[in-house]
């Protein structure tokens, strides 16, 4: 893929976002801290948010690897009709590597992107919320060792309950490669998010998920388990959520075990 068809790919990924924040902005109804929380614990909740999501992983390999990997993945839900939305989620990250693929050598540049589209009732009922979609996958990577050259499509499902300030729920997507690049390995990935969080009045919180990615092709699991530290508030007339925690690598394929990771994030939340 040259350059010229990755920047109208990215174009194409971002268009939405900057479309759903200025129609955000037009009104901005006052949310509690409380309300907030919730929201963003919820993937498909009717909020607009723009997470930049930082992951660090250090000691990977044999070679005493160092992966930094930023995420920007914006969520943006569409009302279909009073009783059913189209939630929106791209997550597009840039990648910053070095001492993975052999001693002394580095990565830099985009990473394959991933679209899901969660078609999800617009009222939860009993704090049972749910959505079912396709996921796609899209090759951008600015680097051949960053990416995997392939077209890929597969569905997407979540499900999650909300009481007492608490939400329990798990995501899934299953990836097939459709088109691409021959000479590379097809694609054939599932991903599993459980999670929980529990969430004060104040807007803070305490979470903690699992992220499994399983490949089907290379029989190679990764597991990090991630607890985490939230809070909403606000830098300027900015409402914001921070999050902070450590990564732990308890699997992964052979050879590319981190000893210890930290992800972080700053998530730009605009009330619908």
């Amino acid at each position: 893929m040259n350059t010229k068809t990755r920047l109208s790919l990215l174009l194409l990924l971002t268009f939405p976002v900057l479309t759903g924040i200025l129609k955000a902005q037009e009104a901005k109804p006052e949310t509690s801290a409380e309300e907030l929380a919730k929201k963003l614990s919820n993937p498909v909740a009717a909020l607009i948010s723009v997470p930049f999501q930082n992951n660090t992983d250090i000691g990977i390999g044999q070679y005493n690897g160092s992966r930094n990997t930023l995420n920007f993945q914006p969520v943006i839900p569409i009302s279909l009709s009073p009783k059913l939305n189209l939630v929106t989620r791209y997550i597009i990250p840039f990648i910053s590597q070095r001492n993975i693929t052999g001693e002394g050598t580095s990565q830099n540049g985009l990473a394959d992107a991933v679209v899901s589209a969660w078609f999800s009732p617009a009222e939860a009922k009993n704090g049972l919320v749910w959505g079912v979609g396709p996921v796609f996958l899209l090759p951008i990577a600015t680097d051949d060792m960053l990416g995997t050259k392939k077209w890929g499509v597969g569905p997407t499902a979540l499900v999650l309950k909300q009481f007492n300030g608490w939400t329990l729920g798990a995501l899934a997507n299953q990836i097939w490669s459709v088109a691409g690049d021959a000479g590379r390995s097809n694609v054939n990935q599932m991903f599993i998010q459980p999670f929980m969080s529990y969430n004060w009045k104040s807007g803070a919180g305490l979470g903690l998920m699992s992220e499994i990615t399983q490949n089907w092709t290379s029989s190679t699991t990764s597991v990090y388990i991630i607890p985490s530290v939230t809070a909403v508030t606000k830098l300027g007339s900015q409402i914001v959520s921070l999050v902070i925690g450590p990564r732990f690598q308890v699997a992964a394929p052979e050879g590319a075990k981190a000893d210890f990771g930290v992800r972080a994030a700053i998530i730009l939340v605009f009330p619908k």
